[in-house]
């Protein structure tokens, strides 16, 4: 179980890593869209366009980024949205029960579902090189690899919680310990 716990341990350093660079994207993004409401504005003063569709998708896809790779640092930090009519009174070994049987039978197969009927579209999409059909737009399949990048993320984001949560269920874990920030 030790070996496990460490590479839980290193999945949740990644993750960390990958939510803090996120993080920043937020900003980058927050910035692209004060830049295209101002161009767009004074723009329309002067008659000239100071934004592009460049940056205008470049602001989509970023908050596709923060979306999607977002979405194992929820995981980690256990902040995703749950129903917790009962499990909010439930003890810590029933909690790990739970979230370990959630992960096995709904989040990993879902995940592995989404790649499967993704992939063809993605693989298409770099065969064409495809970009906007916009002028000035930027290219397709970038962004659409993400969608496969974001769910193997999660993936293994989602290992890394079965395994601390079978520690929790043998007493090897505290649940504070399992969510535990990782000093990034």
């Amino acid at each position: 179980m030790e070996r496990l716990l460490r590479i839980a341990r290193i999945i949740d350093i990644c993750t960390e890593w990958i939510g803090k660079l996120t993080n920043w994207l937020v900003l980058v993004m927050v910035i692209l869209g004060v830049w295209n409401v101002l161009g767009e504005y004074l723009g329309g003063l002067i008659g000239v366009d100071l934004s592009s569709n460049a940056y205008r998708e470049a602001q989509w896809y970023i908050f596709d980024l923060i979306f999607l790779l977002g979405a194992s640092y929820t995981l980690k930090h256990n902040e995703h949205v749950r129903v917790d009519v009962f499990y909010s009174n439930w003890p810590p070994r029933r909690k790990a029960l739970a979230d370990l049987l959630g992960t096995v039978l709904f989040l990993i197969p879902f995940c592995l579902m989404v790649i499967f009927f993704s992939w063809d579209t993605v693989v298409a999409s770099w065969q064409i090189w495809e970009t906007s059909p916009d002028h000035d737009g930027l290219p397709r399949y970038p962004i659409k690899t993400m969608i496969i990048v974001a769910f193997v993320l999660l993936i293994f984001q989602g290992i890394s919680q079965v395994i601390k949560n079978l520690a929790i269920i043998q007493g090897r874990l505290e649940p504070q310990e399992a969510n535990h920030d990782t000093g990034l």
